[in-house]
């Protein structure tokens, strides 16, 4: 703990368009982006930041010679370094990126592409079975352009109907002969960074989402004082979903701009394969991530009988640690080598992360920095620090960026409301939904619930939403209790509820409802797997004050469904009991 721990450096983000172009000044022989076609592909390709800024580049001047400077444009799709380059180039000649998640139903995509009266859609090879379909069915109405990231798009002219089909490549041809010939439109256009910039549909996990609109000053500002946080290693590799701002923001816009090679993963089924195969030296993840990987270390342990050894190991090297002895990489060589073997740094955000995984990666190596973030703060909003942590803590608020809790209860929780140029210009069209999360004092409510300490670290307790009211006016979290599940050797997954009776419809009954690791109870010789969770949920419930307790266990035998964050779903859930 250092409290004059100092800030390191950072680039400082003006605009989109400047930071394509700083960073192919700065670094123009490095490796920006990295990437395979296929997964079973051979041959890595590697794109600097030269090539990079001419692609975006040309790719700009080609759509503002197409009529799409200040326009709203849609980009759906799997993360690839096509989507990358939209990102950029849309913000770049000043209009507007509206990113789709490529798993939402028909109706929900054509909702957004029209809500936002999108002129042109960017659309990767993955979705376009759902472009095909929506423009069989009368959708898509306000689109004039369809642009496939694929070199070639299956799409027929009876299909588009009179609009516009071409592809990502042959507009950046036509954009270099633009720009080689003297079309300079590109650079030309003064960009306001207060205007609109991107409309971000938050996926949630309780039901439909808004359309929150950010700037440009608001992403670059959110990453210009957020990357003086953390000192990022040379490479990191980007499995999250590109459509969220986790995904976009940090991964994209925070890394590139610092000169960090970002390798686009393939896919989820593929991330542990990449991780060895091209050994980054950090991560940015989000906690379902982690959890997995917890569980994968201590299920291989187990297999080679050698789980109370590598526990022994742990506590000897952190007692070494403490003299000034570290010998981390030597003595768990063959765990960190499922990681590349490079891996320094896992920066977390997006969910509640157990604190005793934290521990259990910092003994083997690797630190983990939690933050906190939402998609209305650009997102992010606190982390802690490489040398610079508080366990059980998101961290200190990034720079410029005002935290207080409104309404605290005798332990000093109550609602997180931020205050800063992070914070969103407002929800697309819903001028009512803004004013409600906006206070006198524009601090904008989180949703959130949390406490702040005596030097300002923040601590989540959960979500508003999620909070169950007791009828003796008491609150409960149920993410604490979902934490403390968690660490119950055979949960898999976990959500704590208020269940719901179909008899007494004001009684409320607090469900722990489990997915269990069947594979690590068989392991363990469990064969009631009832009987064993709830003796487990006996032995938590006395711990803690009688009105937390759990009083139902249920089991289900799939996983819960999650969004394309790896978030569950909670509004899926059917919460009523017998």
């Amino acid at each position: 703990m250092n409290k004059n721990y100092p800030i390191y450096r950072t680039t400082f983000i003006d605009d989109m368009r400047s930071l394509v172009e700083e960073a192919a000044q700065n670094f123009p022989d490095s490796i920006a982006i990295s990437y395979k076609d296929n997964y079973w592909d051979k041959e890595v390709r590697r794109v600097t930041f030269s090539k990079w800024r001419e692609d975006v580049r040309n790719l700009g001047t080609a759509m503002i010679s197409n009529g799409l400077r200040e326009e709203n444009i849609a980009i759906i799709g799997e993360n690839s370094y096509g989507w990358c380059c939209s990102f950029f180039a849309v913000m770049a000649i000043g209009s507007v990126t509206v990113p789709v998640d490529k798993e939402l139903p028909l109706e929900d995509i054509d909702g957004i592409i029209s809500t936002t009266a999108c002129k042109a859609v960017i659309f990767g090879k993955a979705s376009e079975g759902k472009i095909r379909e929506m423009l069989q069915n009368g959708a898509l109405k306000t689109v004039e352009m369809l642009v496939s990231v694929a070199p070639e798009s299956a799409l027929t002219d009876s299909e588009i109907d009179g609009r516009t089909l071409t592809s990502l490549s042959e507009l950046q041809d036509k954009g270099a002969k633009l720009f080689a010939g003297g079309d300079n439109s590109y650079y030309d256009y003064k960009i306001d960074v207060n205007k609109l910039a991107s409309i971000v549909f938050t996926s949630g996990t309780t039901g439909k989402g808004k359309g929150v609109m950010l700037s440009q000053a608001n992403i670059g500002l959110d990453m210009t004082l957020g990357m003086y946080n953390f000192d990022i290693t040379r490479k990191t590799l980007h499995v999250l979903p590109p459509h969220h701002t986790f995904g976009s923001t940090v991964n994209y816009v925070g890394h590139l701009s610092q000169g960090c090679e970002v390798y686009i993963s393939s896919g989820i089924k593929h991330v542990s394969d990449e991780i060895r195969e091209q050994q980054p030296t950090h991560l940015i993840l989000v906690p379902a991530f982690l959890e997995v990987m917890n569980r994968k270390i201590w299920a291989t342990a187990r297999k080679e009988g050698k789980e109370g050894l590598l526990k022994t190991m742990m506590k000897v090297s952190d007692c070494l640690r403490k003299v000034g002895i570290d010998v981390r990489k030597k003595l768990f060589s063959s765990v960190l080598s499922a990681f590349g073997g490079k891996l320094e740094l896992i920066i977390c955000g997006g969910a509640k992360l157990d604190e005793e995984i934290i521990r259990t990666f910092d003994s083997l190596g690797i630190t983990i920095l939690n933050g906190y973030g939402i998609t209305e703060c650009s997102p992010l909003i606190s982390a802690n620090r490489n040398k610079y942590q508080k366990p059980g803590s998101v961290g200190t608020p990034i720079l410029a960026c005002r935290v207080k809790i409104d309404n605290p209860d005798e332990n000093g929780e109550g609602e997180i409301c931020v205050k800063g140029p992070n914070v969103m210009l407002g929800y697309y069209n819903n001028p009512e939904a803004t004013a409600e999360v906006f206070d006198k004092d524009g601090f904008f409510h989180t949703g959130d619930y949390g406490k702040l300490d005596e030097e300002g670290w923040i601590y989540i307790t959960g979500r508003k939403k999620n909070l169950i009211i007791l009828s003796n006016g008491k609150n409960v979290y149920p993410e604490e209790i979902e934490a403390d599940l968690q660490k119950v050797e055979g949960v898999s997954e976990v959500v704590v509820y208020a269940g719901e009776s179909r008899v007494q419809k004001d009684k409320i009954t607090i469900v722990a409802e489990i997915f269990p690791d069947v594979d690590l109870l068989a392991d363990k010789g469990v064969t009631d797997h009832q009987k064993y969770f709830e003796d487990q949920v006996k032995e938590l419930n006395a711990k803690m004050p009688p009105y937390k307790a759990v009083k139902r266990v249920k089991l289900r035998d799939t996983e819960f469904q999650k969004n394309t964050s790896r978030k569950i779903t909670r509004f899926n859930i059917d919460k009523t009991i017998d």
